[in-house]
């Protein structure tokens, strides 16, 4: 086992040993309780979302500790909950978070901090959740070596989760494959002083093949999020889901874009984010001249539909967030099941490589 990962082990002592770290991303209105609590249960760790709105936080934290009574996860710290929660900063507010973590008795494993206004309001929700709740460990996501040496010297994260440009749902918008960025970032990190933080790949890993990759990048595990939304536990539709289940290679089939998020009307992101997803009507008839007035009003329709919204192969118009991994999905399956069988493809792969 190698000092990242025996670090990881030390804080996460229920997750699976002498294997990567499989970990459940946050995604936003989609990680539910259900979702990480299946993750961390099968020897990874999930995070559920906040994402920009923290009201359900309470809630969502009491149905965890609920099931935790009754189900509890072996080697689990005393004062922890074996999850994560992740928080979108331009749009979450710093004291309400404190004050939901100053409330619940039990404290989250990690949280995940992602898509500040600016690079130092980390610094300040870095030093503020660990007064706050000590037990408690910082992931911080960063997409570009620049970022993460800043991220580095400002925060001192306890884990980096290195995003690149395959990853789907919201991203920088100019960054590059993990197959690149997570080696250099590495190369940077340990050449300045920071190479005893751990890293995590994210960005089209949706198997055992990419992790085994990623480990031999330099990641300790990966946080997969496109791969967990073919699973039941995942809160989306079945049209959501039998989008990502159909779509084939992923390359051309999804791409990077801002058109989702204006048709829908979401707003708030800083320029320097886009959002990859499965291209569909909405994406091409911009492409191809469509006003955006129409574009929304063909959108509001689709959400009419329900599941039929989003169409196969591309018809529909409703908004299917993933990633390039996306045509490696082949069936829906649950988050448990996942987490196994991409650790033991992924320790099967590393095996046979260090027999060569």
């Amino acid at each position: 086992m190698t000092s990242h990962a025996q670090k990881l082990h030390n804080d996460y002592p229920w997750i699976t040993p002498n294997t990567p770290l499989i970990s459940s991303a946050p995604m936003r209105l989609i990680s539910v309780p259900s979702l990480p609590l299946a993750v961390s249960r099968a020897g990874g760790l999930g995070f559920i979302a906040a994402g920009t709105d923290a009201s359900s936080l309470p809630t969502e934290l009491d149905d965890i500790n609920t099931s935790l009574l009754h189900h509890p996860i072996p080697l689990t710290p005393p004062g922890l909950l074996p999850i994560g929660i992740g928080f979108i900063l331009w749009g979450s507010s710093l004291p309400s978070t404190l004050s939901t973590l100053h409330s619940t008795p039990l404290k989250p494993a990690a949280i995940w901090l992602f898509a500040p206004h600016q690079t130092t309001d980390l610094a300040l929700w870095t030093s503020s959740i660990r007064a706050a709740s000590p037990l408690t460990k910082i992931w911080i996501q960063t997409g570009t070596v620049a970022e993460t040496l800043q991220v580095a010297l400002e925060c001192a994260p306890d884990v980096l989760v290195i995003q690149g440009s395959d990853a789907g749902g919201h991203g920088l918008a100019n960054s590059s494959s993990i197959i690149s960025l997570l080696p250099e970032c590495a190369d940077a990190l340990a050449e300045n002083g920071f190479g005893d933080i751990p890293l995590l790949a994210a960005g089209g890993i949706s198997d055992g093949r990419g992790v085994a990759a990623a480990w031999q990048l330099g990641a300790v595990g990966v946080s997969m999020g496109t791969r967990f939304l073919a699973t039941p536990e995942a809160k989306i539709s079945n049209g959501y889901r039998d989008a990502v289940v159909a779509a084939r290679d992923g390359g051309v089939s999804t791409a990077r874009t801002t058109v989702y998020d204006r048709v829908r009307g979401t707003a708030g992101w800083p320029e320097r984010y886009d959002g990859r997803g499965v291209l569909n009507e909405t994406y091409w008839d911009e492409r191809g001249g469509m006003g955006e007035e129409e574009n929304q009003r063909l959108y509001k329709e689709a959400m009419g539909r329900g599941d039929e919204g989003w169409g196969v192969e591309g018809k529909g118009r409703m908004t299917a967030y993933a990633g390039t991994g996306v045509g490696l999905i082949r069936k829906v399956m649950g988050a448990g099941e996942v987490v196994r069988e991409v650790q033991r493809d992924a320790v099967r792969l590393l095996e046979r490589g260090s027999k060569l």
